[in-house]
């Protein structure tokens, strides 16, 4: 019994830590979200590539970008998202997100 209980722990935990890596789409942002647009114009202003398609459906590079920083930083960061992704505080944020957007890596 004591074995069984620790096999069922370990898979939850397992189940639980896996779930945490695997984002395939994060959270919508909401319409008109004045950070989100914000974002959109610096990137695709600044960087190249930005309205290629991206691999999530009906995103380009710049709108998986933004959405995934949007998502990244935290609820009370109130600054700009391109331009956090730019600092040293922002980099592995930035890295998470290129990977996501398939955008620079």
């Amino acid at each position: 019994m004591k074995s069984m209980m620790i096999v069922l722990a370990a898979l939850f935990s397992l189940s639980i830590s896996s779930a945490a890596f695997a984002v395939d789409e994060y959270n919508k942002v909401p319409a008109g979200d004045a950070q989100y647009k914000a974002c959109k114009t610096y990137a695709m202003k600044t960087y190249e590539g930005g309205e290629e398609k991206s691999p999530i459906p009906g995103q380009s590079k710049a709108d998986a970008w933004c959405t995934c920083m949007w998502n990244e930083t935290p609820e009370d960061f109130k600054g700009s998202l391109a331009k956090f992704s730019e600092t040293a505080k922002g980099a592995k944020t930035n890295k998470i997100c290129e990977k996501y957007a398939n955008w620079g890596v």
